[in-house]
């Protein structure tokens, strides 16, 4: 019988272990954390210390029941969960369950930590565990303090000044305001135009592009030709130097007879050493996951952990890569000795440096402890493995294999050749071009591109040698206008939060994820933009909390949690100093007016009633307001289009949302035909039937022909799942998604079990529907509708029916 219980976190990484440990050892899992804090005020009692409340995870209080029976038979506890400041914390919880529960008595109580599932990993764990770290208890406590305090203060201020379901962060905000911020630039951008001159130029038949790089003497910068005109000019001059016909329309390739000839000055060759990057730790396993397979960095971490976990490679599961979470780009010894036998097995001896390559980590207080995420048996090639993994988890292993061997492979080397050319006195060109004499460890993987394409860029220039003339081909003067900096991509935020020191390794994907999941952003051609939401709250904020989301004092932040981790500093007076000046913005800000932070973008005039047209966040989402609550008249709504946005829409485009329900005529049989958008979207209505529109069907623009095809297909679709009808349609059966139903078009009622639907005669149809509930709107009770308008779709807006 087993004598020595070993818990771990995941019910996968239970089952891998299990088999690695003898038969006196049970391995049981906690499903993840099983106790958190209570989810109401005073779980966090500042007025003590912050001594903290916490409760049983209640998903899991089954399992920690289960752990708890075992427990009680066993001679010793091994906690086993994930080797960071998290798997700590949920160790010590477990450890405290167990011990009020008086299921320990005296057992000794082991911490063993596996930085990768591999039978001699765990083995030697086991071999050598030691007891909690109470620095990376109190260090994880501290951040859940933190978070619960900003969350449970600063969330209701924003429900009750916006709208509600908002949340803020002690992380999560910041990053909200870099993607905010970011937008800003974007639309204050003003473009500058700007030209720039090549030179089609040949060699021995091989062709080659020249960029101008001196004018007149002068070397020219991005902005040296900005308009049509000068750009115009200074081709003309140069073609009239070269010896070319300059009455040849610009950038028009020049006859025989009229081509002109650059003068080589210089020929540079040189050799460059390009090295390769250091072994992957999570932000840049996230970002290059991103970048080459298009993951999000959730998805990055769910696949890395099932890797790591383990995986049935036809001679029994076992984990593949080792602990996705790190900040540290170390390697074992005797990783690096494997990976040096793969790389002289595959690649040659010509391919391994002298010496092992050594990484140093960048980041501030890195467990350097842990190794980067590296493939826990290099032989294990990818391809020797494919059959056994999914799509996504070989893509991920083939990465992380690739870019750890790469990091103990040579440099490679690049041969760069640069010459100058001249038009006379007036001119000068350059051309580069570029070659790999040795890919060294590019024949493996590269940085940020597809590997298969990664020589693509090389470019190669013919011979030249000083003095040889080059035929000029054509000169081509190009416009260029400066382009807005770019929305964050996932990979690029990463980056960023990385950089200013927001947040952590473990972090990133859940910010990300609740970002998306609170709707302060969204994913637009991969990239990130605020919503109108978004925007609000991070003004919010800014305005009233501008110390919270400051970058700097959020990484400084961070470093003290980590100094707590480090046992460098105590975490009660930590959380004190955070408390005592953040509770007090939190009471002074209550009576700021929902008003003020809602205050409406005026966008000018309604033409038709001279009323003023505004756009504005409301409880229920963005919308368009014509008149004001202090008009004689109601103030119109209107829900802006997916895609709009308070900050940027114009009042020609808030006008014609207003241009709904449009008249489209009648039906061939006679009913009234318009288009508009309800609760549940846009539709057609015909007499007093409806029809969806389909996803690409516009409301605003739809014509009557498709508005009409839209109502026949509604009738077929009606027609094939009506069984039967009575006077005149009056009374309908029909086949419905759980079953039959009768219906007179406002109440409905189930066909009986023991009746065929097809039998059912008018009389027993009447009879069903007469006893059947009155129908209910939302919230139970009959939904009204002002005249001339409709419910439109988030949240029950009514549209109003035009100005």
């Amino acid at each position: 019988m087993a004598s020595k219980l070993v818990i771990v976190e995941s019910p996968a990484k239970a089952k891998t272990i299990n088999k690695y440990l003898g038969s006196d050892f049970e391995v049981m899992a906690s499903y993840g954390h099983v106790r958190d804090l209570v989810a109401k005020e005073g779980a966090v009692d500042t007025a003590h210390d912050f001594e903290m409340h916490y409760a049983v995870v209640e998903r899991n209080a089954k399992h920690v029941d289960a752990i708890a029976k075992a427990t009680r038979k066993a001679d010793a506890v091994y906690l086993a969960t994930d080797p960071d400041r998290e798997g700590e914390a949920i160790s010590w919880h477990l450890h405290e369950l167990l011990r009020e529960r008086n299921v320990l008595d005296d057992k000794p109580v082991h911490r063993v930590v596996f930085y990768e599932i591999t039978k001699s990993a765990i083995q030697e764990a086991i071999e050598h565990p030691r007891g909690l770290s109470s620095d990376l208890v109190n260090a994880q406590q501290a951040r859940r303090a933190l978070d619960y305090l900003v969350g449970f203060n600063l969330s209701p201020l924003l429900w009750r000044k916006i709208t509600s379901g908002l949340s803020a962060g002690r992380v999560q905000s910041p990053a909200l305001r870099m993607i905010v911020e970011r937008e800003q630039e974007i639309e204050a951008f003003v473009p500058q135009e700007y030209w720039s001159v090549e030179a089609d130029l040949t060699r021995e038949n091989q062709p080659f592009v020249g960029r101008l790089q001196q004018l007149e003497g002068a070397k020219v910068e991005q902005f040296t030709i900005t308009n049509g005109d000068t750009a115009e000019s200074a081709t003309r001059r140069i073609l009239t130097a070269a010896g070319a016909s300059a009455d040849t329309p610009l950038g028009e390739p020049l006859s025989e007879q009229g081509q002109g000839e650059l003068s080589v000055t210089r020929v540079e060759k040189k050799q460059r050493r390009r090295n390769p990057s250091a072994p992957f730790i999570t932000s840049t396993l996230q970002q290059e996951a991103s970048r080459k397979l298009r993951f999000s960095a959730q998805q990055t971490m769910r696949i890395a952990q099932q890797l790591y976990e383990g995986v049935d490679v036809g001679n029994g599961t076992v984990g593949l890569i080792t602990y996705m979470r790190t900040d540290s780009v170390n390697l074992s010894q005797e990783s690096i000795q494997g990976l040096r036998a793969v790389i002289a097995e595959r690649f040659g001896n010509e391919k391994l440096p002298d010496q092992p390559h050594q990484y140093r980590t960048r980041a501030k207080n890195a467990q350097e402890a842990h190794e980067g995420i590296r493939p826990t048996d290099p032989s294990r090639r990818p391809e020797q493995i494919k059959s056994y993994l999914s799509e996504d988890q070989f893509r991920l292993y083939d990465l992380v294999w690739k870019r750890t061997v790469a990091c103990q492979m040579i440099h490679a080397t690049i041969d760069t050749v640069s010459v100058d050319l001249a038009a006379g006195e007036v001119a000068l060109f350059r051309a580069s071009g570029s070659t790999v004499r040795d890919p060294g460890f590019m024949a493996v993987y590269q940085e940020g591109q597809d590997d298969s394409t990664a020589d693509a860029n090389d470019k190669l220039l013919p011979p030249l040698a000083e003095g040889d003339r080059v035929p000029l081909l054509a000169l081509r003067p190009e416009q260029h206008f400066t382009e807005p900096p770019p929305r964050y991509s996932e990979a690029s935020l990463v980056r960023a939060l990385e950089e200013y020191g927001i947040g952590r390794p473990s972090t990133y994907a859940a910010i990300i994820s609740t970002l998306q999941a609170r709707n302060y952003a969204e994913l637009d051609n991969r990239r990130f933009k605020p919503t109108d939401t978004g925007r609000v709250v991070t003004k919010f904020l800014t305005e009233h909390f501008d110390r919270y989301v400051d970058y700097e004092f959020t990484a400084r932040l961070e470093d003290r949690l980590d100094s707590v981790a480090a046992g460098e500093r105590d975490w009660v007076p930590l959380l004190r100093e955070f408390w005592e000046p953040f509770h007090e913005r939190v009471e002074e800000k209550q009576q700021v007016s929902r008003a003020d932070v809602m205050k409406a973008r005026e966008l000018g005039t309604d033409p038709k009633s001279g009323r003023p047209v505004a756009a504005r966040l409301g409880r229920y989402g963005p919308f368009a307001q014509i008149g004001t609550r202090d008009d004689e008249e109601k103030p119109k709504f209107a829900s802006l289009r997916p895609g709009q946005s308070i900050e940027t829409i114009t009042l020609d485009e808030a006008l014609a949302l207003f241009t709904l329900p449009r008249d489209l005529g009648t039906t061939p049989d006679g009913l009234p035909l318009s288009v508009n958008i309800g609760r549940f979207g846009p539709y057609v209505r015909f007499g007093d039937q409806f029809a969806s529109l389909k996803k690409d069907d516009d409301p605003y623009s739809i014509d009557r022909e498709t508005a009409l095809q839209r109502v026949e297909e509604k009738k077929e679709n009606i027609a094939k799942r009506t069984i039967q009808t009575f006077d005149d349609g009056a009374l309908t059966v029909m086949k419905g998604r759980f079953g039959p139903y009768i219906t007179d078009g406002r109440k409905r009622a189930r066909v009986p079990k023991d009746r065929e639907a097809e039998s059912l005669t008018r009389d027993e149809c009447q009879s069903l529907i007469d006893e059947a509930p009155e129908p209910k709107g939302r919230g139970g009770s009959k939904r009204k509708t002002t005249s001339g308008s409709s419910a439109s779709g988030k949240g029950g807006r009514k549209r109003s029916s035009g100005s």
